[in-house]
């Protein structure tokens, strides 16, 4: 399991002694931003909702609770680089993610670009995961 930034900054290590990676995503998540999901739902709809200027742009904070949808600037960096440390180590690595991002269709797509082998989620979303995952494949 990749669940920590440390994890995916040493993924080449790790590769040496694994056949696959499972992205902890939620945990990832957690660590990398500093939040704690469990108190998140408390703030996370300000950071969302909340705009700030950027280059005289009008930007939300946040796009889109992290906990939902993979955050792609930074945490799917760190999955990104640990990817390509890993198969740099390993080339036929298996990757994947689990936790509620697996069910997330932005999330799969995001999976499906950086050349994941699979997702997992909870029972529920298995449907919509499956339905996102095949519209990934054909995009």
């Amino acid at each position: 399991m990749i669940e920590v930034p440390r994890a995916a900054l040493v993924a080449d290590d790790i590769a040496t002694e694994t056949e696959f990676f499972s992205f902890g995503t939620n945990d990832l998540t957690q660590m990398t931003f500093g939040f704690s999901r469990d108190d998140a739902g408390k703030y996370i709809k300000t950071y969302t909702e909340t705009k700030v200027s950027i280059n005289g742009r009008q930007v939300e904070i946040l796009q889109k609770d992290p906990f939902s949808t993979l955050d792609t600037k930074g945490v799917g960096e760190l999955i990104k680089m640990a990817i390509n440390k890993g198969r740099k180590v390993r080339p036929k690595l298996k990757i994947g993610i689990c936790g509620e991002h697996g069910g997330d269709p932005a999330s799969i797509d995001f999976c499906q670009s950086v050349g994941m082998n699979y997702v997992s989620c909870s029972p529920y979303r298995v449907p919509i995961a499956r339905l996102a995952a095949a519209r990934s494949v054909l995009q």
